[in-house]
């Protein structure tokens, strides 16, 4: 059986909204007036299967709709249309056709897929232009409820009971039931409209997937069609629960959230299908983990605390003491090429892994580790000594203080382009030269600034230049550490010394240059 395709990561637009647009002049035909598009394809052809993505308002003008087309033929091409996941079919009356075809009509009738006439006066383009438009509006009505949410629930955190009023907020957002799970199952605290007996059973179910029982159940999926019945496991080993699971029951949806890793609490929900509510379901999920977590005073407890200070708006001078420094250096790390990731034996892996990540952390005395696209980021506290790491290429800032961690976070990105391009296993963001301590540091910035004002406009020019400077002119070993082309990098170079009238290659402009990009507000 072919499965449904996947709605885009779009909101959603009523077709409502565009049959009112006046300026469209659509006219509803067949099919129900309450569906939903995700956006507007054209396509003439006579099988648009291949080319849907799902969720389409498909535009045609019936160029593979001949003359005299026979009622197998017409249904065939609307059943196509819906098994790709077309949202609506729109008919233009010309210049191909005069009216719209009865029995796409009555095609589209029997089958329940929208059916619009789009008059002669209105082009394609205006139809899918205003398709971007509703698209653009709702997105940005979603950014809304979403950041008002997740305001909502950081003010419900800081209440006197912050479990309840978080799962308050939480209901009200998604507009369904929330309710806490105790490690035994139990219900806990609970807010919103309470479900019928057959759905709270169900969540229950649900919640036991994501929190394994003492005893070592498991779970293999992720909803009620493809989990395993909760049990004492077999012989063999057990799979790790999932963190998170979904079903739908009575047309009601149901997803489940892990608090915690083990055996443990669990956030059961209704409700949530809206584009938005996952990220506020996660923002509520950190929240009720760190409130509903086992107290302490160790390591774990402190950056818990750290992070929901954090997240009710603390600064970074406020929560550093908690993470273990005063002061921080910033390090940057990515795997070289070929190097064995020790998560797996079989292959090399680069970019890096979690496991590979962690790794890391562990080996610079720090659990503070953030992977992102291959590029990991450590934060270890000022006095822990960086050494170089076998299989790595880092780039180390200097200390700094916990409000200027932006500007550690850019030298240490500078350091390892420059590890990079040099092939190095470790580089440190140095301090200033001699000239440098002649001059005041207020002094040299305005001096910095006032030189450099000409790329003031192009935020890439700096980075370029400092970068092609501190590789000795070296085009390609610039491209490389700074991830662009080296015709790129010809080009941005050309810009600052037309910008600058400047000969980049007199040596004493290079030095005059290179003391002020040392100093040029990042």
């Amino acid at each position: 059986m072919t499965s449904a395709p996947a709605l885009p990561p779009t909101p959603p637009v009523p077709l409502a909204a565009l049959l009112a647009r006046a300026d469209l002049g659509l006219v509803h035909l067949a099919g129900p007036r309450d569906g939903d598009v995700h956006w507007a394809q054209v396509s003439e052809m006579a099988d648009p299967f291949p080319y849907l993505l799902g969720g389409e308002l498909l535009l045609t003008a019936g160029v593979q709709l001949p003359a005299g087309a026979g009622a197998g033929y017409v249904d065939a091409y609307v059943e196509r249309i819906l098994a790709a996941g077309g949202a609506a079919l729109g008919f233009g009356v010309a210049p191909v056709h005069d009216t719209v075809p009865r029995a796409l009509i009555d095609a589209c009738g029997a089958r329940g897929l929208p059916l619009v006439e789009v008059p002669p006066g209105t082009t394609f383009s205006a139809v899918a232009r205003a398709v971007g438009e509703l698209v653009a509006r709702a997105r940005l009505a979603e950014v809304r409820r979403v950041a008002e949410a997740q305001r909502s629930l950081a003010a419900a955190a800081s209440r006197p009971e912050p479990v309840p009023a978080v799962l308050r907020q939480l209901a009200r957002a998604l507009g369904g039931w929330a309710v806490l799970f105790d490690a035994d199952g139990t219900e806990g605290a609970s807010a919103g409209q309470e479900p019928g007996p057959r759905v709270r059973a169900a969540l229950a179910g649900l919640a036991r997937v994501v929190r394994p029982s003492a005893a070592g159940t498991s779970a293999a999926g992720t909803s009620a069609a493809d989990r395993p019945s909760p049990g004492p496991s077999a012989s063999g080993p057990v799979a790790p629960a999932p963190s998170s699971a979904t079903d739908t029951v009575d047309g009601v949806r149901l997803s489940a959230y892990a608090l915690g890793a083990g055996p443990g609490g669990a956030l059961g929900l209704t409700g949530g299908a809206e584009p938005g509510d996952h990220t506020i379901t996660a923002v509520a999920t950190v929240l009720l983990a760190l409130l509903t977590g086992e107290r302490g005073d160790g390591p774990d407890a402190a950056r818990s605390a750290a992070l929901v200070r954090l997240l009710l708006g603390a600064g970074a001078r406020e929560v550093s003491p908690l993470l273990g420094g005063e002061r921080w250096t910033v390090v940057h790390a990515c795997r070289e090429a070929g190097s064995p990731d020790p998560a797996s034996s079989a292959e090399p892996l680069d970019p890096a892994s979690s496991a590979a990540a962690a790794e890391l952390g562990e080996a610079l005395g720090s659990p503070l580790v953030d992977l992102s696209g291959g590029l990991v980021r450590v934060l270890v506290p000022a006095g822990g000594r960086v050494e170089r790491q076998s299989g790595w290429r880092l780039g180390v800032s200097a200390a700094v203080d916990p409000e200027d961690l932006a500007a550690g976070d850019a030298q240490a990105a500078r350091a390892l382009g420059r590890a990079r391009a040099t092939r190095v296993p470790l580089v440190r963001h140095g301090p200033g030269g001699r000239l440098a301590d002649l001059v005041p540091p207020g002094e040299a910035v305005e001096h910095a600034r006032t030189l450099l004002a000409p790329l003031a406009g192009a935020p890439a020019l700096p980075g370029t230049l400092r970068a092609w400077l501190s590789l000795h002119g070296s085009w390609d070993r610039t491209a490389v550490a700074l991830s662009v082309h080296r015709n790129t990098v010809r080009q941005r170079i050309a810009r600052c010394a037309a910008l600058l009238g400047a000969d980049l290659d007199d040596p004493d402009v290079r030095m005059e240059l290179w003391f002020a990009l040392r100093h040029f507000p990042d």
